[in-house]
């Protein structure tokens, strides 16, 4: 043990870290997986195949269980479907507001959830941001023109 430090270094005295102090503060290195799923790699190695041929003779066999498992392999739910809206091309902070009420819009014409938009939303925002920052560096190249 090294001399420099008590054994208790940055704990409080119930034996616990402090808020933020870690016994190692570099903490687990990057990709370093837990024991248990190292465990179960072990396990599973050279198996997948049978395994997945199992799953699929029982899904064939009527198994509903491997018969679910198996189709959310093949199409697994979608987290995120594309949509359509007609929004306006947004070249300036002021089309912006032409595309955030074309949304806007939309929502209410029920065309588009209220998630979606929100979703949407935070692209034009971030879209507008861009603009006007490329904006602005157009602006200031000029003036530094001009001097």
């Amino acid at each position: 043990m090294n001399d420099d430090k008590p054994a208790n270094a940055g704990r409080k005295q119930g034996g616990r870290f402090q808020v933020g102090v870690s016994g190692n503060p570099a903490g687990k290195a990057a990709g370093t997986r837990h024991r248990v799923t190292r465990a179960v790699e072990e396990l599973l190695e050279g198996e997948h195949e049978a395994l997945t041929r199992k799953a699929i003779d029982k899904a064939l066999e009527g198994d509903g269980v491997a018969l679910r498992l198996c189709l959310d392999r093949i199409a697994p739910a979608r987290k995120d479907a594309p949509i359509s809206v007609a929004l306006p091309p947004v070249k300036s902070a002021a089309d912006a507001v032409g595309a955030s009420a074309a949304l806007l819009s939309a929502v209410a014409a029920g065309e588009v959830t209220p998630d979606e938009a929100a979703r949407v939303m935070v692209l034009l925002t971030a879209h507008k941001a861009i603009v006007e920052a490329g904006d602005l560096e157009s602006r200031i190249t000029a003036l530094e023109k001009a001097k």
